[in-house]
């Protein structure tokens, strides 16, 4: 089940539309992108799961973090702001209580593992694009651990009902993470609470953003949890305590992808402060995609620097593992000079919205031909015009519609607000990125 592409019933028409900033000169600029969403909700799940207070230095202020840290307050977490800091502060998790998951996805699959520990039932709901995005594997495999889980709908969807006793026993369990790895990393973060710990098969034919697992992964082990990843879509969570932990969040690398990109676009280049060296965060891959696409890249500490001079090529692109750059790369794809096919990515289609029917909309609305397959999408450039793009409530077509119009004079973005999910100052930086006033 997922959203056809379509304003929802309350979405903004065109005059309500932002105008896309077309760039006049090469850029210059240094951007500071705003803390890890992903990183940043896996430290909020596991310093509520802890055994001590901990903090978080540089997390990320944007609608699905605070919706996780609300939904963790919710089941009886204190989280306190100290400055720019979280300062999270455990407590036995209860039940009796409702989680607004918004159209978070890390909220409405990572959430009801922690529900499963509470000590009563927990409802979950969220935003009406919510209730098409998947939860039927880490609800089955909760119903298989013997939690009560009630479905209030069709089946594997929102509205939810998980009634915790407040212990898990654990033990072995199949799930299928073919639609999403957040399915995987749910259980995992919460595993090593169960008395006997987890070990969790996945057992469907793909297994995508597995740099997300490796994210999860390694993030408990920071935290002092044991976890065996040796063999092949099977990992083995060890029962035992959590670390409360001072831990600073690294920037999102993915969301600086359309920052980045920008280069490739208006020429000139684009620096991005503390990039790290060694990351889990599949946004790690964009440099080396960038310069296929004919961008050069340096990393001076950790600045990165990316220059292009308003060529992009076409490239032959398998994005399994980082399927959240799609919108970004599908945009510089549109203003290439030669076609471009991206592969691996059927799991889109399970998003915020159906990512691959949305982009192959938006881009053909401008006048563009982009063709979706079995598991991608080919888009073979054609002049494009102006016009507005519908972004369906999903953060990344504002970003990369933002991107299309750098080049194309009278692009205007529906609901550019959507971009507050991850990045809830992206128009004043990107007006910043172009040297206009925010």
């Amino acid at each position: 089940m997922t959203t056809s592409p379509g304003p929802g019933p309350h979405a903004p028409g065109p005059d309500d539309a932002w105008a896309a900033p077309t760039a006049t000169t090469p850029l210059d600029a240094l951007v500071d992108v705003p803390g890890s969403k992903s990183l940043t909700n896996r430290y909020l799940v596991l310093a509520a799961l802890a055994d001590a207070p901990g903090r978080l230095r540089g997390a990320l202020r944007s609608r699905d973090t605070l919706l996780m840290a609300q939904a963790l307050r919710t089941l009886g977490v204190t989280i306190d702001d100290d400055g720019a800091d979280w300062v999270v502060t455990p407590a036995p998790l209860r039940g009796g209580a409702q989680v607004d998951c918004g159209l978070a996805g890390t909220v409405m699959r990572f959430v009801p593992a922690l529900a499963a520990l509470a000590d009563g039932p927990v409802r979950f709901d969220g935003d009406a694009g919510a209730r098409t995005r998947p939860m039927g594997p880490v609800l089955g495999a909760l119903h298989a651990l013997d939690v009560e889980v009630a479905h209030h709908g069709e089946p594997g969807y929102l509205p939810v009902t998980v009634t915790g006793r407040g212990t898990v026993a654990g033990g072995a369990v199949d799930v299928d993470a073919s639609a999403s790895s957040q399915f995987v990393s749910a259980l995992l973060l919460a595993g090593a609470r169960f008395e006997r710990g987890l070990l969790l098969r996945h057992t469907g034919r793909t297994l995508p953003s597995l740099p997300h697992i490796e994210m999860t992964v390694a993030v408990l082990r920071e935290a002092g949890v044991e976890v065996d990843d040796s063999r092949p879509a099977l990992w083995a969570v060890r029962p035992g305590p959590i670390a409360g932990r001072d831990v600073r969040v690294e920037p999102d690398l993915s969301n600086a992808g359309a920052f980045l990109a920008a280069a490739l676009v208006a020429g000139g280049t684009v620096r991005v402060p503390g990039w790290p060296t060694e990351t889990t965060q599949p946004g790690a891959l964009l440099p080396g995609i960038l310069e296929q696409m004919g961008a050069t890249t340096r990393l001076d500490g950790d600045v990165l620097a990316v220059t292009g001079d308003g060529t992009v090529r076409g490239v032959d692109l398998d994005l399994h593992e980082a399927g959240e750059l799609t919108p970004t790369i599908a945009a510089l794809a549109a203003l290439a000079d030669s076609p471009t096919r991206l592969r691996g990515i059927a799991h889109l289609r399970g998003h915020e919205t159906d990512r691959l029917l949305a982009l192959a909309t938006e881009i053909t609305r401008l006048g563009g031909q982009a063709e979706q397959t079995s598991d991608g999408l080919v888009i073979t450039p054609r002049p494009l015009r102006g016009g507005v793009v519908r972004t369906y409530h999903d953060h990344r077509m504002a970003t990369a519609a933002a991107l299309l119009g750098l080049r194309v004079p009278g692009v205007r973005v529906e609901d550019v607000a959507t971009t507050s999910k991850t990045l809830p100052d992206f128009v004043a930086m990107w007006q910043r990125m172009l040297g206009a006033p925010a």
